[in-house]
């Protein structure tokens, strides 16, 4: 059974940091680009950032260069998140893509508030 389980998030003031991760199960992990996506209210899904199988190439969002960092290991994908903004706020969902297949994780909320 393939899941893959966020952890993190929550609320945070602006200017702060967080630390968000991904368990990976029930699939080859060290095959699939991993990635984050968020989704704020009445936006649409978008990707914040990859990270490649083999860990040698990453990609962000322009909004969040230099702020976020992805990184993996073993069955677990990080996303560190410095200097955070209010319109940083949304859900954040975990995403294997690989072998032709994709998976989601169920998503964790990060509010940036004072």
């Amino acid at each position: 059974q393939v899941q893959l389980v966020e952890s993190g998030g929550g609320l945070v003031q602006p200017g702060g940091s967080l630390r968000l991760s991904c368990a990976a199960s029930g699939f080859t992990f060290s095959s699939y680009f991993m990635s984050w996506y968020r989704q704020a209210p009445g936006k649409e899904r978008e990707l914040v950032a990859g990270i490649t199988s083999d860990r040698a190439r990453t990609n962000y969002a322009d909004s969040v260069k230099d702020r976020f960092t992805i990184s993996r290991d073993k069955n677990i994908v990080n996303l560190h998140m410095n200097s955070l903004k209010p319109e940083d706020t949304a859900v954040y969902y975990c995403n294997a893509v690989g072998r032709g297949t994709k998976y989601w994780g169920q998503g964790t909320q990060v509010t940036v508030s004072s």
